[in-house]
This record gives structure tokens, C-alpha cells and sequence, in this order.
């Protein structure tokens, strides 16, 4: 690597000073969010969606600073793409808190938590979460392929599709698929989004298992979210689906049991 110039490092501190001026404007706004929640609890649920967007905005310039890195010393702001790392995942819990982290459950199950945020309509859910997801594809770009941080992208994405799921109005969803409805089309990108980033996040955990950890528990959370794919494709009624995620499900889970025994067997004679 070449040695970098104080010439060089004076440009790059100059043209990145506005964007972290941004970075510490972003940060004392959620302590005073998050202070806001703690003494005044009652509407909390819009302040962490507020939350989610700064986190969201936060991340991007953290992505930028490393660009501008990259760009003009050659090099990745490996610090820089951590904290952008920390504040998607902060992004994303805070979205959790808001409409639960459950990966396959009936809506009834959360419900009553999606109720609090009613008023935000269909299209605002669904352009935050688009926002959600180029962020983090961003930031999986700037890492690039070789990075240690490669597999635990698997999880970020799977809270990522869950919340995804669980913002979106699953009670009114059909209705709202009708052409007629105000919000059929943010519904039906949405809801497209949502099967996609659900057998995503499955394929992603069944290649973590394969490839990396071979731990059970990456393949059953694959056959999970293959599971909550079936769930939305029952709901909305898309019957031949629902039945070819139903056999991808039964291939996985007995690929699952065949590996177990395998293990088992190996177990034993060691």
C-alpha cells in the first residue's frame, strides 16, 4: 500500500469535515430521541420510527466517508464501515421494537403492535423499508467480498426481511392488492419485496450452514423463513406457491435429518 501524504490527508479531512458535522448532528438527535421515549413513553412508537431513519441516514454517511477513502487515499475506512455496520443494525432494531422481530407467527401475534402505527400509510412503510435495504446492500458493497463480516450479514438480512414482513398490514393486505384501493401499488411492491428477502434470507442461511458454520440452527432458521413465505403466499391466496415452498420445505428439512444422522453416526465412532 502506498504511504499516504500529509497533502493527501489534509484533502481528504477537508472534503469529509461537512459529513461528519453530519454524523455527530445525527447522533445527539437520537440520545435526545431516545431520552424523549424514556420520560414521555406515550407516543414512542413514531419516535422510533423516527429513529430508524436517522439510523438509516446515519449509515450513509458512514458509507460515504469510506468512499471518499477509497477514492482519494486508496483505501477502505474499515472504522467508518463499522459504525455504518452498527447504526443499520441499531436501524433495524429499533423497527423491531416497533412491529416485534417474530419470523413466522399469524399477524395476530403482533397485531396489536402494528395497530400503534396506523396512520403511517402503506407507501411510507414501504419506501422505509427500500430505504432499509439499499443501505445495507450499500454497505455490503463497500465491504466488498472479503470481509470477515460476510456471514454475519446473513442475520442483519434476516431481521431485515422479518421487519419487512411484520410493518406491512397483512389484515388489510388482500384488500389492498385490489387495483382499486389507494394503496394497491405500495402494497403489491411490498409484497413482492417481502417474498423476495424471505426465500433470501432462507437461501442465505442454508449457504451460511453449508459453507461456513454447519451449525442446525442456520438451517432451521432457513426452513423458518421458508415457512414464513408459505404464510404470506396462504394469506393472500397464491395456492401453487405456497405448495412449491411447501415441497422446498420438506426437501430441507429432511436434507436436515439426513445430516443429523450423519453426524450422529459420526459421533459414535469417534
Amino acid at each position: 500500500m502506498a504511504k499516504i501524504s500529509n497533502e493527501e490527508r489534509h484533502q481528504y479531512f477537508s472534503k469529509t469535515g461537512e459529513y461528519k458535522n453530519t454524523i455527530d448532528a445525527i447522533l445527539k438527535r437520537e440520545q435526545t430521541l431516545l431520552a424523549s421515549i424514556r420520560k414521555e413513553p406515550a407516543g414512542a412508537v413514531f419516535k422510533r420510527l423516527t429513529l430508524v431513519d436517522e439510523m438509516l441516514n446515519l449509515a450513509s454517511n458512514y458509507i460515504i466517508l469510506s468512499g471518499i477513502s477509497q477514492n482519494m487515499l486508496k483505501v477502505k475506512n474499515e472504522d467508518a464501515l463499522n459504525d455504518g455496520r452498527k447504526a443499520l443494525y441499531k436501524s433495524v432494531i429499533y423497527l423491531e421494537e416497533v412491529v416485534s422481530n417474530y419470523v413466522d407467527v399469524p399477524f395476530s401475534d403482533y397485531e396489536e403492535k402494528l395497530a400503534g402505527i396506523a396512520p403511517v400509510d402503506a407507501a411510507k412503510r414501504y419506501l422505509l423499508i427500500r430505504k432499509m435495504g439499499l443501505a445495507i446492500e450499500l454497505l455490503e458493497n463497500a465491504y466488498g467480498d472479503n470481509t470477515k463480516w460476510k456471514w454475519s450479514f446473513v442475520e442483519l438480512e434476516g431481521r431485515y426481511a422479518a421487519t419487512a414482513k411484520n410493518i406491512l398490514d397483512l389484515k388489510n393486505a388482500v384488500i389492498n392488492t385490489d387495483p382499486r384501493s389507494p394503496n394497491y401499488e405500495p402494497t403489491v411492491y411490498h409484497l413482492n419485496l417481502i417474498k423476495k428477502l424471505l426465500m433470501q434470507a432462507a437461501d442465505r442461511y442454508r449457504e451460511k450452514y453449508e459453507l461456513s458454520t454447519n451449525r442446525t440452527d442456520d438451517f432451521k432458521q432457513g426452513i423458518t423463513f421458508l415457512a414464513a413465505l408459505r404464510r404470506i403466499h396462504v394469506v393472500m391466496g397464491d395456492r401453487e406457491e405456497a405448495e412449491t415452498v411447501k415441497k422446498k420445505q420438506e426437501i430441507w428439512a429432511a436434507k436436515l435429518e439426513s445430516d443429523l444422522k450423519k453426524k450422529e453416526e459420526l459421533a459414535k465412532k469417534a
